[in-house]
């Protein structure tokens, strides 16, 4: 018996592969992203960062004195930042948005969580 192909049947055979690998193949989430703050003359800079979940928050001091970035209900802290030291943390979906200076309380600012 010959096998034949039509052109019909293998433009179907093709298009029900590729419906195939594209439900097999998970779709990959954006990479994490290093987002940068600077603490220069007793300020963050910048006062407001975008984030997503996974993302790191690298905090770097500047100044003379030492500095902290501490969640305002105590929730994460980066503990004592030196000069020219960082701390960081990684985003989660449930962490406080607002945080501060643990030893200069005027020193605010805050975490925008971005959905994916």
């Amino acid at each position: 018996m010959e096998n034949t192909h039509s052109r019909r049947n293998v433009m179907m055979g093709a298009a029900a592969a590729s419906a195939v690998a594209l439900t097999a193949t998970p779709l990959r989430a954006q990479d994490p992203t290093l987002h940068e703050v600077q603490i220069q003359t007793f300020n963050f800079v910048p006062q407001t960062v975008q984030a997503r979940v996974g993302d790191t928050i690298r905090w770097t001091n500047y100044d003379l004195a030492p500095h902290t970035a501490t969640a305002v209900e105590f929730g994460w802290d980066t503990k004592e930042i030196l000069k020219g030291d960082s701390g960081e943390i990684v985003v989660t979906s449930d962490m406080e948005t607002s945080y501060f200076c643990a030893f200069h309380p005027h020193m605010k600012a805050t975490i925008e969580i971005l959905q994916s």
